[in-house]
């Protein structure tokens, strides 16, 4: 059945064509004006069946999940705690009355024998969730949590195909992405807002893990025939080594003095999966050089995140701005330099005020891949003297996949400053004399080239032999001066690890002066491995 201007027709189709036919093929067979109606119906339209279901089964849908994310975030609930909550659990969890609107549907080709579903979902609900929250202060209090709104993506799995009914063996679901959640928090009897920072603990608390627990790639695996479905559960693909090396033009937070930030970086925002940056204080360009390393379950989905706060002693500390990068950004065994602006938060960012940048270095290496090799990942031992000399401990609690301090890459690194580009003019005369101090960070090593007079476009072409004692947390930094013959006037810098020119022996590239209206630095790299021999 089809329209013409607000008529129906009837157009006979045998059921070889319609095996067959395609919307283009269809329109060919049909009069000029007709179209199936189909065609036009919106995603929410063609969804219409399932939400009237949805609502029929809520009720049991309701007292199913709400024991499933009962017995899922309690045990997790646990693991956070912080200067103002001790303990947090539910006390009362139900969903409510209102069922959850399917907007939209896809259905994904991925190559597998399975079928994967990805449902757009809306909820407006009025559940009843009471939390029971214990302050370090000693103090319990009941909080409601009330005005729910999410947005998201649910994703279902019907794998693997087979020849018996109902065709698949298991489902696997999760929420494939959490895109809005809205709520407020309020004491029964009370007002939260009498003890400092519980409100933002809270709901800090709720949001990490509801994307730690619930999720992808965390998924919930129930088997339909039996069979063995592990292949289904959530499992390590590879390891990620995240370098936080410094931060820029931070948001200053302190009325007196400057902001004292650290860096929490992590992929799943577990305490025992974060780790903590040292404190820097006094300064709004902080430059840790840090290294960790975490463990990657699905790179399509996952995301690197870091968030640079303002530590404020005993009182909580003060989010100076977040950021966040997709790990599908990532090529394996490459290196990825990434400067990342700050925001307040990642589902709402109306406040567009800057924040500053955070840098980092990513390095992916997915398990089993042939010809890609971590250079961190080497069971490389300590010599005696190391041993003896090595006064760091790790009392983090890591794993031994996080433990890299252990790890010694020495080499002879050779450096050649080739040239600089577009300077910024430093005299009345629109000129400058510069040159550059080349500086090994951890080492202390310094070194610098000639002066060049009268340019803006200076050619050194000076190379320099440095014997570096730890390559992989090693940081080079490249400043650049205007020489006067009573001092010297600071123009910029380069700031760079060596993990990419120990991976690839050789690195040319130009690099851009950091803290500088404009100007490039050219340079060459070269790497040597110096082989060490080491205790049994």
């Amino acid at each position: 059945m089809w329209r013409l201007n607000g008529k129906v027709e009837v157009v006979a189709v045998t059921v070889a064509q319609y095996s067959k036919l395609t919307v283009e093929g269809l329109r060919k067979l049909l009069p000029p004006g007709f179209y199936p109606a189909w065609v036009v119906f919106t995603r929410r339209q063609k969804l219409k069946w399932l939400n009237y279901e949805l609502v029929k089964l809520w009720p049991y849908v309701d007292q199913a999940a709400s024991e499933l994310i009962r017995t899922s975030l309690d045990p997790v609930f646990e693991q956070y705690k912080s200067l103002v909550l001790a303990s947090i659990r539910f006390s009362k969890l139900t969903l409510g009355t209102v069922a959850p609107q399917f907007t939209g549907i896809e259905v994904l080709e991925d190559g597998s024998s399975g079928i994967t579903m990805e449902l757009e979902m809306e909820w407006d609900g009025n559940p009843n969730i009471v939390l029971d929250i214990k302050t370090t202060f000693g103090v319990s209090l009941p909080i409601q949590v009330k005005n729910i709104g999410f947005t998201g993506v649910f994703r279902v799995i019907f794998k693997p195909l087979v020849a018996e009914f109902p065709c698949f063996g298991a489902v696997c679901y999760s929420l494939r992405e959490k895109k809005n959640l809205d709520f407020t928090l309020k004491v029964v009897g009370g007002e939260i807002s009498a003890i400092p920072g519980l409100s933002d603990a809270i709901e800090s608390t709720i949001r990490d893990t509801l994307e730690d627990t619930l999720t992808w790639p965390n998924r919930k695996v129930i088997p339909i025939l039996p069979g063995d479905y592990s292949d289904l559960e959530m499992k390590p693909v590879g390891v990620l080594d995240v370098k936080l090396v410094q931060a820029r033009d931070l948001k200053n937070k302190d009325l007196v003095g400057k902001s004292d930030p650290f860096a929490l970086v992590y992929i799943r925002p577990l305490h025992n999966t974060t780790r903590k940056s040292k404190t820097i204080n006094n300064e709004l360009n902080p430059i840790w050089n840090e290294s960790y390393e975490f463990v990657v379950e699905d790179p399509s989905t996952q995301f690197v995140t870091v968030k640079v706060l303002d530590d404020e002693g005993l009182q909580p500390s003060e989010l100076i701005g977040c950021a966040r990068v997709s790990l599908s950004q990532l090529q394996p065994g490459k290196v990825k330099v990434v400067w990342l602006d700050l925001v307040k938060d990642f589902d709402f960012q109306k406040d567009v005020k800057p924040r500053g940048q955070v840098n980092l270095e990513l390095l992916y290496f997915p398990y089993d891949v042939p010809g890609i090799i971590n250079p961190s990942g080497h069971k490389f031992a300590l010599t005696s003297l190391e041993k003896a000399l090595k006064t760091e401990t790790d009392d983090t609690g890591a794993s031994a996949i996080e433990k890299r301090k252990n790890v010694i890459m020495r080499g002879v690194l050779s450096v050649t400053v080739i040239s600089g580009e577009d300077l910024p003019p430093m005299d009345v005369m629109g000129r400058a004399d510069p040159y550059v101090v080349i500086y090994l960070k951890k080492q202390g090593t310094k070194l610098k080239t000639r002066v060049v007079n009268d340019t803006l476009e200076p050619i050194w072409n000076q190379t320099f032999d440095l014997v570096v004692e730890d390559g992989l947390h090693e940081l080079l930094i490249f400043e650049v001066y205007d020489h006067d013959t009573f001092g010297k006037d600071y123009i910029g810098r380069c700031t760079m690890t060596l993990t990419r020119v120990i991976l690839e022996g050789e690195l040319r590239d130009t690099f851009p002066l950091e803290g500088a209206k404009s100007g490039k630095l050219n340079l060459l790299l070269k790497w040597t491995a110096q082989p060490i021999y080491r205790d049994q």
